[in-house]
């Protein structure tokens, strides 16, 4: 069987590729390149340029490769972009998932997993959110990625198609150098430049109401994130026609913007100097975010296997990788 991996190029989605690979699966790469990087594609995987827009690029490339299986990984997921351009995520998020479903329910496609996000929640007041917890999104971005849910479920059902969403939290780390996240856009990368840049972190709200004052958050390494959909793909696969499986993919355990932020500056070797600096409240941030990971661990067998120390650790190397400079 061959599995069709939307977003192969990109951070999250060659780590996927990679652990689908080592686990014998046959896989093709569907990108754009709009912020994928053709050097991460191992050169024996069959890779076709185009959007999720383009309708007959998906039916030829479908039919061409033989596709059964489809892991959606392709979307726009800055969250203040999303704010900034509405239209645009709707376009990308939601019509170029809905133009790919519907070259797969066309092409015969048999399982189709769907990368999803906890912004789907929105502001949760509650220690651990399970699956269950009211899905209240805040921005465009959040609302594109549970529409998308919803549609992925519907076109599941109707034709006949084992589905699964994957609520994943805040993504760190990196299985090698090389495939290190090569953006600015979350918390690790941030502090990094930062500290190389020799100025002081920032950050946003100190009077949360947590153990530090500072916003906690569930980490889950990239390499974990990367085994939760090849094992749910699997299971995908000895589900019955039109069951869907909806998962949160994080370690159930929080870690304080504060607590961090002092991990990184040991890891890097960069201490607590300069040490950060306070700023308000980012409109929208919740005190606290942590997924219970118990349905995972119960449908898939699976739970996370790497620590924070590591992500960061990991991180740090991709990051030196491209900025010699920066290391101690």
């Amino acid at each position: 069987m061959t599995w069709m991996i939307t977003g192969g190029a990109g951070f999250i989605g060659a780590h996927v590729v990679r652990s689908m690979l080592a686990a014998g699966e046959q896989v093709v790469v569907y990108d754009d390149l709009s912020t994928g990087d053709p050097s991460r594609i191992p050169g024996d995987v069959p890779f076709v340029k185009g959007s999720t827009l383009d309708a007959s690029g998906l039916r030829r490339a479908m039919e061409d490769l033989s596709i059964r299986g489809v892991v959606h990984l392709a979307a726009k997921k800055q969250v203040a972009e999303s704010v900034a351009r509405p239209l645009h995520y709707y376009d990308e998020n939601v019509h170029g998932l809905r133009t790919l479903l519907q070259a797969a329910v066309e092409g015969g496609v048999e399982a189709f997993l769907f990368s999803s996000s906890a912004a789907v929640y929105g502001m949760p007041d509650t220690d651990l959110v399970t699956e269950d917890t009211p899905c209240v999104p805040i921005n465009p971005y959040g609302e594109t990625k549970l529409a998308g849910e919803w549609l992925v479920r519907a076109a599941g059902r109707a034709h006949g198609m084992a589905t699964a969403s994957m609520r994943y939290f805040n993504v760190a780390g990196a299985a090698t150098p090389e495939l290190a996240d090569t953006g600015v856009f979350n918390l690790v990368p941030m502090v990094f430049e930062k500290l190389t840049r020799g100025e002081a972190p920032v950050i946003f709200g100190e009077d949360y109401a947590t153990p530090d004052g500072t916003c906690v958050r569930d980490f889950i390494h990239v390499d974990d994130i990367a085994s939760a959909h090849r094992e749910a793909a699997r299971a995908l696969l000895g589900r019955g026609p039109g069951t869907d499986l909806t998962v949160n993919v994080g370690r159930g355990e929080g870690v304080s913007v504060r607590e961090m932020i002092e991990l990184i500056g040991e890891v890097t070797g960069y201490g607590a100097e300069p040490a950060p600096v306070r700023a308000p409240r980012r409109p929208g941030d919740p005190a606290r975010v942590v997924a219970s990971a118990d349905r995972i661990r119960r449908e898939l067998g699976w739970t996370a296997r790497h620590g924070v120390r590591e992500m960061v650790a990991s991180a740090w190397e991709g990051w030196c990788l491209r900025h010699p400079d920066a290391r101690r």
